[in-house]
């Protein structure tokens, strides 16, 4: 839960200093294929809620959609989108900003996957199959 805070508070930064969004069009582009990406995710997931936590959802472990290009759709969308942020507003605190951000990220999603091994005994033979950030390599 102090992962998650810690990205959300480095996001609101970015918020506040203006410096969440994209300029040129490559940094705009990422950022709407990370937003697509993540709507698609969303939608994929169903309506099951958003926990807090990072706790597992009820319902079957979904695996299709971008699921089945990562295990972690929703958090790689946030990454791509705050690394975008990053690029076009390059400076040191961007860039702690940045880590801070994908270390919830990540933090947030070794938990949730951890928990899903424990929920899910399909789960082992699923993050077996696809990579939790990048297709086919991490």
């Amino acid at each position: 839960m102090l992962a998650t805070l810690a990205a959300i508070a480095a996001l609101v930064r970015l918020i506040l200093t203006d410096r969440v969004f994209g300029t040129g069009p490559i940094s705009i582009g990422l950022q709407v294929a990370a937003a697509a990406f993540m709507l698609w995710a969303r939608i994929t997931f169903g309506r099951r809620s958003f926990h807090a936590a990072a706790n597992p959802t009820q319902g079957e472990l979904v695996t299709h959609g971008p699921y089945a290009l990562v295990r972690n759709p929703i958090y790689l969308s946030v990454i791509v989108f705050t690394w975008a942020a990053v690029a076009t507003h390059l400076g040191v605190e961007t860039v702690l900003l940045g880590l801070a951000i994908t270390a919830g990220m990540v933090v947030r999603a070794l938990i949730e996957e951890r928990l899903l091994r424990a929920a899910y005994p399909a789960y082992a033979d699923y993050a077996r199959r696809v990579r939790r950030f990048v297709p086919f390599v991490f």
